[in-house]
């Protein structure tokens, strides 16, 4: 891992904890439907694929437009109040970059919402590019926005790793046959993506430090 000079990361539940934004938002506006709230776990746990395949597990189909529209508006001011940094991220970020690393984000969150979120936590400067869903036209498991991302920096396959907190992100980096590192405490489980052979496995985010010194 010493040798990889690219470092890709997911960022919800990877670089940035914005779980209880995403929360808060889902049951307002559920409440303005008169819906009942959903749990902060279950919540949670069906993040990963974007805000309309995630709005559509809460909300029938003849309302999911209506219920955009007051989630997106309301979610803006619920990341600034409730995202978080993932322990020590910048601190990792800031290392990573000192020792000439590429650094770049790959998401399945709007672009808008991630730019958002990276200068909330005053995150941005540490990324060389910044790639969601919305920009390059796919959403992981795809892996074109990895593609994009090493077209970009035109960078190889090889020289490259990706690291998620989910089994879609471990899945993208299969598809890509490309390393990847799953971190643990996010959206998916350990035993989930057990089938992903070709990963390692840390606990945080400092435990990168190690593997790239």
């Amino acid at each position: 891992m010493n040798t990889k000079k690219l470092f890709i990361f997911d960022l919800d539940g990877t670089v940035a904890d914005a779980y209880t934004a995403i929360w808060k938002s889902l049951n307002f506006t559920r409440g303005k439907f008169r819906l009942k709230p959903v749990s902060y776990n279950e919540a949670k746990r069906k993040v990963g694929r974007g805000d309309r395949l995630f709005m559509e597990m809460f909300f029938p189909k003849n309302k999911m437009e209506d219920a955009l529209d007051i989630y997106k508006k309301h979610h803006k001011k619920s990341l600034v109040r409730h995202s978080k940094q993932k322990k020590n991220a910048r601190k990792v970020l800031s290392i990573l970059a000192k020792r000439s690393k590429l650094l770049a984000i790959a998401s399945n969150r709007p672009y808008y919402f991630t730019k958002v979120i990276l200068k909330t936590l005053d995150m941005k400067k540490y990324f060389d590019i910044v790639a969601c869903a919305d920009q390059v036209g796919s959403i992981k498991p795809n892996p074109w926005i990895l593609y994009y991302v090493l077209r970009k920096l035109n960078v190889k396959i090889q020289d490259s790793v990706f690291i998620g907190d989910m089994g879609i992100d471990m899945e993208t980096a299969k598809r890509a046959a490309m390393d990847a590192i799953f971190i643990t405490g996010g959206s998916s489980s350990l035993n989930s993506v057990k089938k992903y052979k070709n990963k390692k496995v840390i606990k945080s985010l400092e435990e990168i430090l190690k593997l790239s010194s």
